[in-house]
């Protein structure tokens, strides 16, 4: 390929809580070598079905907060037909359309360009996978 596109995988722990992991200091990482100061975008994303990618503040309890409206609107009950795993686990299936597996977001001279509060988060609510991997390419 060539240097207007550069792709890496990372890996993440998220353990057996629901979990909002800031993944913004990655995906910076990444950028500093990736774009060398070049102007273009960050595409970045999540290759699995449980799992997604937001755009949110996190740190004064919005991370939280995000958990907290995934359970009101997709309960982890009996009600799912996708039934194998922990209880409830169907949800987690259901979980990508509403926070999408990926995000695109723009780079001005090899840094993300993200508003004052906003943060990159994989957000996993499968307590059944302990291991995420998270796909950046960046096009420039």
């Amino acid at each position: 390929m060539s240097d207007a596109f550069t792709t890496r995988v990372l890996t993440f722990t998220t353990g057996s809580a629901e979990r909002v992991v800031d993944i913004t200091g990655d995906c910076e990482s990444f950028l500093r070598e990736a774009a060398a100061g070049r102007d273009g975008l960050l595409n970045v994303f999540v290759p699995h079905a449980t799992a997604g990618i937001a755009v949110i503040e996190t740190g004064a309890g919005s991370d939280d907060d995000l958990l907290s409206a995934l359970h009101a609107l997709l309960p982890a009950d009996d009600r799912w037909q996708h039934r194998h795993g922990s209880p409830g686990h169907g949800r987690d299936h259901v979980l990508p359309a509403f926070v999408p597996p990926h995000a695109t977001l723009p780079v001005i001279d090899g840094c993300l360009e993200l508003g004052t509060w906003q943060s990159v988060c994989l957000v996993d609510t499968n307590v059944d996978n302990h291991s995420r991997q998270v796909r950046l390419s960046f096009l420039g």
